[in-house]
């Protein structure tokens, strides 16, 4: 029997580490870093880099394995995730069968385990089922408030995070005046009627690769999509997130 730990490590800056976070992973035997091909070798490498700048722990070991695709052929949105969701679980599984010796295995998870993010959802298909430890990690959201020196809410008013896929299908929530927007890879905001909106986005925040742009959504709408055409195009990949805020 295994304990399983799952890691926040933050938004790509190593400075994001929590003490917390820095212990967990000396005390791990087995840490598993996901490979997502080819044009995503480098957040493997960011894992990789972050255990050789705190791991002080020798009988650690650390082992790759190849996180399938997700097969876009299944229609359905959640069963396709779901699916998706069993393979990854099974590859854990083949993994960490295949350290018979490994009582504490951890995970590096991009962000916090708790937001927007589904490490926890393919723990739970694992079986025999682990004993499961969360850290904390610092969100995504959080390196953006930071990187534009905003406040995530105003004055005892309430905020709605969301995906791109439900901004467009939506529109904007009803509930509140600011919207935070994940997952989000068509810019949806294009979809939105401009007025009175202001936006705050960024890239790769809290990388050396950081960009962010902010202002009235009617004049920095078409400068993003081209920023993030170019920086996708310079990287092979991005993560972009970004907070539109409406008067009134």
């Amino acid at each position: 029997m295994y304990d399983l730990t799952l890691i926040g490590i933050g938004t790509g800056n190593p400075d994001h580490l929590t003490l917390q976070a820095i212990k967990a992973i000396n005390a791990a035997d087995l840490i598993l870093i996901p490979r997502k091909g080819e044009g995503k070798a480098d957040l493997a490498e960011l894992r990789h880099a972050i255990c050789r700048d705190v791991l002080t722990n020798p009988a650690t070991r650390i082992a790759g394995f190849d996180l399938p695709v997700r097969d876009e052929t299944i229609a359905d949105y959640r069963a396709r995730v779901d699916a998706w969701h069993d393979a990854i679980a099974a590859v854990w599984a083949d993994a960490i069968a295949a350290q018979p010796d490994a009582r504490h295995v951890a995970l590096l998870v991009w962000g916090d385990p708790a937001l927007y993010d589904s490490t926890l959802r393919i723990a739970s298909r694992l079986t025999p089922a682990p004993q499961i430890k969360v850290i904390p990690g610092i969100t995504s959201i959080h390196a953006l408030t930071s990187a534009h020196a905003i406040v995530l809410n105003e004055i005892g008013a309430p905020y709605i995070v969301t995906t791109g896929r439900r901004l467009r299908d939506e529109g904007w929530p009803a509930a509140a005046d600011t919207v935070v927007v994940m997952l989000d890879g068509e810019c949806s905001f294009q979809s939105l009627d401009p007025k009175g909106v202001q936006i705050w986005w960024g890239a790769y925040v809290g990388m050396p690769e950081e960009i962010t742009l902010a202002g009235p959504l009617a004049e920095v709408a078409a400068k993003i999509v081209a920023l993030r055409a170019a920086a996708r195009e310079r990287h092979g990949w991005i993560m972009d997130i970004y907070l539109m805020r409406r008067a009134g």
